[in-house]
């Protein structure tokens, strides 16, 4: 990762991390190398990350695990307080089910913190990537998705708005989406999943399959 990859990145961490109460269970999709749960440092336990180029690794608190999201997800309703999709969605190229399985793993007020690009960054991205100023991060998986579609996308899903703003000179947007006291959106079946942990931060990984 470039120095200037890495600015970007602490930016969206550097926002997304008042979000994130102390004591949550996170889990982040598109962890990398769990470098955002690294920076919560003692205010998360018993988190996850999730990333299909990830080395797997064990920290005090959480534990990066070499796979995509998948719906449905191997993890018991209410498992987690937070979930964590940073410059993540606009890669996901099947996005049904996506949010209904967020409102799922969350518990009753529990958040979803987002970022997503503009459009307009894929063709910056493209310039600074040929002047070799950053790495790209899987630019070739940006698909179209754009910042306006993301409300409808958690709203239908039984989410309520908590915050939003742009930021990186309008060029990104953050989304901060809370989950209602009550089962707005339609619950997949649990049965069959296991808890996410056992004995700590120990993630239980029977009957997970890879997707995609």
């Amino acid at each position: 990762m470039r120095w200037l990859d890495s600015a970007l990145q602490t930016w969206r961490f550097r926002l997304a991390r008042p979000w994130i109460p102390s004591g949550s269970r996170v889990l982040d999709i598109g962890a990398h190398q769990g470098q955002f749960l690294r920076t919560l440092g003692g205010r998360i336990r018993a988190s996850v990350g999730l990333d299909p180029l990830a080395a797997p690794h064990t920290a005090d608190r959480f534990r990066v695990v070499p796979e995509r999201f998948g719906v449905p997800a191997p993890f018991t309703d209410g498992s987690f307080d937070a979930v964590v999709m940073l410059a993540t969605l606009e890669h996901i190229r099947e996005k049904e089910g996506l949010a209904t399985e967020c409102h799922r793993l969350l518990r009753r007020g529990g958040r979803v913190i987002v970022t997503v690009p503009s459009p307009q960054v894929d063709h910056i991205l493209s310039v600074l990537t040929a002047l070799r100023l950053v790495d790209g991060m899987s630019l070739e998986e940006h698909h179209g998705f754009t910042p306006d579609e993301t409300p409808r996308l958690f709203r239908e899903a039984g989410f309520e708005l908590e915050h939003y703003r742009t930021f990186q000179l309008g060029l990104n947007h953050l989304f901060v989406f809370r989950r209602g006291g009550s089962a707005a959106a339609p619950r997949a079946s649990s049965r069959g999943k296991v808890s996410a942990f056992a004995g700590g931060t120990e993630f239980v990984k029977r009957g997970y399959h890879r997707a995609g």
